[in-house]
């Protein structure tokens, strides 16, 4: 423990000497070419919600927004001593409410009730901020946990690769959003899961003020307010009403989305504790090629394709009387100024990220003191370990000559400290397997909850055809991947 505590500090060190404004490194755009740092435009389409949650935590660093800790501490609280209940519909088919569910929801009837002086726009921007941060947090989790099944994930390979056709399953949406009248945006809705590359994809392609923009923007806005309880819910129904293998449905939760794929595997964990670690390593490994091929499966296969069935499908079911409206004011990102030192690493950064998951670290213990009576000292170095691993690929994220996702960072270095064998990996195992996913989930979602209140006008101007979309869209992608790994799994004799 005083090794690893003395190689923490010796790490932050070296970063805070770190010189960033003399780095000159070059970042590769979409296109294969390479572009200087400081050409602002990609830099902006490469960057923005790094850079905007950059921008929330410089205004409002964790030492003076401490209030907004201390009311996701209360939530997780409440939310991990009321526990996870089970609803039964029939004697074999329920449904789970889990903590993390009431997590979200208390933070968001906390930001509109608008009655509590701590939760405000001000509180939801830092929340935003964190959210991008604390993201990390869940893929080391899930990256350690693939390294302790390294072998077996070998084993199933076949199944991680040809599960991500399930992403086709996004199509399915396509014919039900036009017969609810949508047009040419529901290229944009039903092409893929609709997150971050994707937005990217449909912007680039199309131009921010399209139809197919303005589609995809509507499942993003929807799918960040209720697409995470909404796939924990499918996923508790999904297990108890089809005949697939936990592995599959594990596999099917990695959709691209660390919060939707956290909140998918928990009701999975809860229902084969057995399975814990093989769930959360098939789950995180699915979530990593997800967002690391779903880009090219978007832009070479279901974009195609939705272009296609709009083209046929579009005069027979096209009704036209549904519309997005177009949102004339320009995006938060857009309008700030961009601050030519955003994307550098500064000593000032470090240490507001350090402060960051050293309050969250301590937010997770107490919740998993409280939920699962585990010891506070254990769970505490278990997250200690996670967010360091997190700082890490945070950092190296900026500092790496040629651009490289955190994301990348973060699960190989996670995956490789907990291979069984190396000098690592009982350490690390033996305590961050103190640390319970659901407890990290209910935290980030406290969060998430106080984030998304400012985004709740949105939503409701989005109007109820777009939230039907949405759940279509989600739906289809989880059902079809479990789908496809559940035979893949079959045929080559894993289950």
């Amino acid at each position: 423990m005083q090794v690893f505590l003395a190689n923490f500090f010796i790490f932050i060190q070296i970063l805070k000497n770190i010189k960033t404004n003399k780095l000159k490194y070059f970042i590769s755009n979409t296109r294969g070419n390479f572009i200087p740092r400081n050409n602002l435009r990609n830099r902006y389409k490469r960057h923005r919600y790094r850079r905007r949650a950059d921008r929330a935590i410089k205004r409002r660093p964790p030492w003076k927004e401490y209030n907004l800790h201390i009311i996701v501490l209360i939530l997780v609280v409440i939310s991990m001593f009321i526990g996870i209940i089970e609803i039964k519909i029939t004697d074999t088919i329920s449904f789970l409410l889990l903590p993390l569910i009431y997590a979200l929801v208390m933070g968001l009837l906390l930001y509109l009730a608008k009655s509590v002086k701590w939760v405000g726009p001000d509180q939801a921007k830092v929340a935003e901020g964190v959210m991008v941060l604390l993201i990390g947090v869940l893929l080391s989790k899930l990256a350690i946990s693939s390294g302790q099944s390294i072998d077996m994930i070998f084993q199933v390979g076949p199944a991680l690769i040809f599960q991500l056709f399930g992403d086709l399953g996004t199509l399915f949406a396509l014919p039900i959003a036009l017969l609810l009248g949508f047009r040419r945006e529901v290229i944009g809705m039903a092409s893929s899961i609709c997150r971050e590359p994707n937005l990217g994809i449909i912007i680039d392609r199309y131009g921010f003020k399209s139809p197919e923009a303005r589609g995809v923007l509507a499942i993003f806005v929807i799918g960040s307010i209720i697409g995470t309880p909404y796939i924990s819910f499918l996923s508790s129904i999904s297990v108890s009403l089809i005949p697939l293998h936990p592995y599959a449905f594990a596999m099917a939760s990695g959709i691209g989305s660390a919060s939707m794929n956290a909140a998918a595997l928990v009701p999975l964990i809860h229902m084969y504790p057995t399975m814990a670690t093989q769930l959360e390593a098939f789950a995180g490994c699915s979530n990593i090629l997800s967002f690391c091929l779903g880009i090219y499966m978007c832009i070479f296969i279901s974009l195609p394709i939705a272009e296609k069935l709009y083209k046929w499908l579009s005069p027979i079911l096209g009704k036209g009387d549904a519309q997005i409206e177009d949102d004339e004011e320009v995006p938060d990102e857009i309008k700030d100024e961009i601050d030519e030192s955003s994307d550098d690493l500064s000593s000032g950064k470090i240490e507001r990220w350090v402060a960051l998951l050293f309050a969250f670290s301590v937010i997770v213990a107490v919740g998993n003191v409280v939920g699962y009576h585990t010891s506070f000292i254990d769970s505490f170095i278990g997250m200690l370990i996670i967010t360091f691993i997190t700082l890490i690929g945070m950092s190296l994220e900026r500092v790496f000559p040629v651009h490289i996702p955190s994301i990348i960072f973060i699960s190989l270095i996670g995956l490789l400290v907990a291979i069984p064998g190396t000098p690592t990996s009982e350490f690390v195992s033996q305590y961050v397997s103190q640390v319970e996913l659901t407890t990290i989930c209910t935290a980030f979602l406290g969060y998430v909850g106080i984030a998304i209140g400012k985004d709740w006008d949105e939503f409701k101007r989005i109007g109820w055809r777009g939230v039907i979309v949405a759940l279509v869209v989600i739906t289809g992608t989880y059902l079809c991947s479990a789908t496809i790994a559940n035979i893949t799994l079959f045929v080559t004799g894993m289950i």
